[in-house]
């Protein structure tokens, strides 16, 4: 069913009063640290270059969720390039 407008403000204030590091902790799944080579880093400045995105994060989310939607086989080819 669906919440009623009080039940949402009551949810956004308990949100609101939440630190940033506990909005964070409900957020997160996981955090991957990556060490790039110089080719790879080139590659994604490249990448957020020509797509206007500043954010090393935000680019790397798009590329994981347009992954997500392809088919088996679109996937299969994109990450065998070689």
């Amino acid at each position: 069913m669906a919440k009623s407008a009080t039940e949402r403000k009551r949810e956004q204030r308990a949100r609101d009063r939440l630190s940033s590091k506990e909005k964070e902790a409900l957020l997160l799944s996981r955090k991957i640290v990556t060490a790039l080579y110089h080719n790879d880093d080139a590659a994604l400045q490249r990448s957020m270059a020509r797509t206007s995105i500043d954010e090393e994060q935000d680019l790397i989310s798009r590329l994981i969720h347009g992954a997500d939607r392809l088919t088996d086989k679109q996937l299969e080819k994109l990450i065998n390039l070689a």
